[in-house]
């Protein structure tokens, strides 16, 4: 845990002094599996300051909801933390979407865990003001991924 978390701390401080982060009022983050780039306690600081949505699993659909601290979070599908209150609907909004994935291409092709939950999202929510960004750890960045019509592509990898 504690190799992960300190590449991670190195991933997340990249995030956090991003231009399109910066600039950012309401971004979909994601808290983590275990093996992906730790978000837990970068979402719990950052929704003081930013609007920050999280990802909760609704059938085979992803649903969007405001992290709100007070609100706290449940157990969800997967063991991920989901948070608690309302649905987010207004997609024109999310200014950034931080998405994780299992790997990631020179093009910004992501490879998730197929069940395609973050693409139809991302196909739900695309605005052309929406900026796509995966994260990951160096090792999963991969020379190619194989892609279908469907995916979405990421603008930018960190």
């Amino acid at each position: 845990m504690g190799a992960r978390l300190d590449l991670s701390g190195a991933v997340l401080r990249k995030l956090a002094t991003h231009p399109r982060f910066m600039e950012a009022d309401t971004v979909l983050m994601y808290n983590s599996l275990p093996d992906e780039v730790e978000t837990r306690d970068f979402v719990i600081y950052w929704s003081m300051r930013k609007c920050v949505l999280l990802p909760v699993v609704k059938g085979s659909e992803l649903e969007l909801r405001r992290y709100i601290p007070e609100k706290g979070f449940t157990v969800g599908a997967y063991g991920v933390l989901e948070p608690n209150g309302e649905a987010f609907t207004d997609y024109a909004s999310i200014d950034l979407a931080v998405i994780p994935g299992v790997a990631f291409d020179q093009e910004g092709n992501r490879l998730g865990r197929g069940k395609g939950y973050y693409d139809r999202l991302l196909n739900k929510m695309n605005h052309p003001s929406l900026y796509k960004l995966g994260i990951c750890f160096d090792f999963q960045k991969v020379e190619h991924v194989p892609t279908e019509e469907h995916d979405v592509p990421m603008d930018e990898v960190l």
